[in-house]
C-alpha cells in the first residue's frame, strides 16, 4: 500500500452485525476511508453499502482483489476467520481479523507465521487493548523493583455476561460456528488479566454447558507471577455486572459497567486507613465506542511499516489462544474439525 496516501482504504469481509459497529467507529477517523464490502451475497453487501457507503462485491475474492483496498477487516464466524484472512493474505493485503483469530493456537500461529512469511501487516480485533484507558491503567502498574504510586496489581477481577436470547441457530449459541460464552466474551476478561498480570501460570475452569454442548456460564481461576491472582467470569445465559478491578499494593482501579470499552476508570488510593478517590481517563481520546482506536492503531503500523502491533501483539494473540484450548478443554468443550 501506499503509505504515504492521505487516507488509507478498508474492505469489509463479512457485513454482520459487529461490522455495522466497527464501521460506524471507522467513519470518525480522519484517515480512514470505507473503500468495499464483501458478502457472499451481493444483496446483503449492497444492504451494508447503502448504509455505510463504499462499494458492494458479491464476494470475498472480488472484495479482496479490490485495488483500492489496503486493509481487509475479516468479520466473519470464528470458524471461517482463518479461510478468509489466508484469503486477503494471499491477495497482498494487510488485515485486522475480529477475535478470536481462529478457533485454536495451531491455527492462529498459521496465520501469524503466514503473515510473516509474505511480509503482511497481521493484527487479532482486540480493540480493548487499544482503548485509551486500559493503556493508561496498564502505564500507571508499578513492579516489585519500582512499585511506583499506584503500587503493583495482586489481583484482578473482572465479568463479561448478557442474556443471548436468539434462535438454536445463531452464531454465538452454535458449536459448528464456534459459539459458546468463553471464546466471544470470555476472552476479554483473559485478556484483560494477560494485560495487568501478564502469563498466567495456571487456569482453572468450569463452566455451564447447553444441551449442544455450548459453554453458556464460564468461571475461570487464574494465578500468575509472583502469586498474583484472577478471578474471571463470562455468560450468554445472564446480564451480569460486566465490571472489573484491579486491586494493586496502594490502592484499587475501578472499571464500571461495560468495563472492556471504557471512557474512565475510578482510582482509589489507600493509606492502610481510608481510601482517597479520583476518576481517571485515557491520555487521548475514546474513539465512537473504542473500534476507532484499534484503526489509529492499525494505520499508525501501516505508516510505520511494521507488520505487528506492540497493543496487540501477535505473541500475546496466541498465548491467548492456548489458554482457550487449555478451558475448553477442561470444561468439554469441542469443535468439530
Amino acid at each position: 500500500m501506499d503509505t504515504t496516501s492521505t487516507t488509507i482504504g478498508w474492505g469489509v469481509l463479512a457485513p454482520g452485525r459487529i461490522a455495522h459497529n466497527f464501521v460506524r467507529d471507522l467513519t470518525q477517523v480522519p484517515d480512514a476511508r470505507l473503500v468495499a464490502s464483501g458478502s457472499r451475497s451481493l444483496e446483503r453487501a449492497e444492504a451494508f453499502a447503502a448504509q455505510h457507503g463504499g462499494r458492494a462485491h458479491g464476494s470475498y475474492a472480488e472484495l479482496v482483489a479490490d485495488p483500492e483496498v489496503d486493509v481487509v477487516y475479516v468479520a466473519s464466524p470464528h470458524t471461517l476467520h482463518e479461510e478468509h484472512t489466508m484469503l486477503a493474505l494471499d491477495a497482498g493485503k494487510a488485515v485486522l481479523c475480529e477475535k478470536p483469530m481462529t478457533l485454536d493456537a495451531a491455527a492462529t500461529q498459521r496465520l501469524v507465521d503466514a503473515a510473516a512469511e509474505r511480509g503482511l501487516f497481521l493484527m487479532e480485533a482486540m480493540w480493548m487493548a487499544c482503548n485509551p484507558v486500559v493503556r493508561r491503567i496498564t502505564s500507571l502498574l508499578g513492579t516489585p523493583e519500582a512499585p511506583g504510586e499506584h503500587g503493583v496489581a495482586r489481583q484482578v477481577h473482572a465479568d463479561l455476561g448478557f442474556v443471548v436470547d436468539r434462535d438454536p441457530s445463531d452464531r454465538l449459541l452454535d458449536p459448528s460456528l464456534g459459539g459458546g460464552a468463553l471464546l466471544d466474551m470470555g476472552i476479554y476478561p483473559l485478556t484483560f488479566a494477560h494485560l495487568v498480570l501478564g502469563e498466567p501460570e495456571q487456569l482453572v475452569g468450569v463452566a455451564g454447558l447447553s444441551d449442544r454442548g455450548v459453554d453458556l456460564d464460564v468461571a475461570i481461576a487464574g494465578r500468575y507471577a509472583g502469586g498474583a491472582t484472577a478471578a474471571l467470569t463470562a455468560s450468554m445465559s445472564v446480564n451480569s455486572p460486566r465490571t472489573a478491578s484491579v486491586a494493586t499494593t496502594t490502592g484499587r482501579f475501578d472499571l464500571e459497567h461495560d468495563f472492556h470499552s471504557p471512557t474512565r476508570v475510578l482510582w482509589t488510593a489507600y493509606d492502610g486507613k481510608a481510601g482517597t478517590s479520583t476518576w481517571l481517563e485515557g491520555e487521548e481520546p475514546v474513539i465512537g465506542r473504542g473500534y476507532g482506536n484499534e484503526v489509529v492503531e492499525v494505520h499508525r503500523c501501516l505508516r510505520a511499516g511494521a507488520l505487528t502491533s506492540e497493543l496487540a501483539p501477535p505473541a500475546r494473540t496466541v498465548s491467548l489462544a492456548r489458554q482457550m484450548d487449555d478451558l475448553l478443554a477442561q470444561v468439554g468443550v469441542s469443535y468439530d474439525g
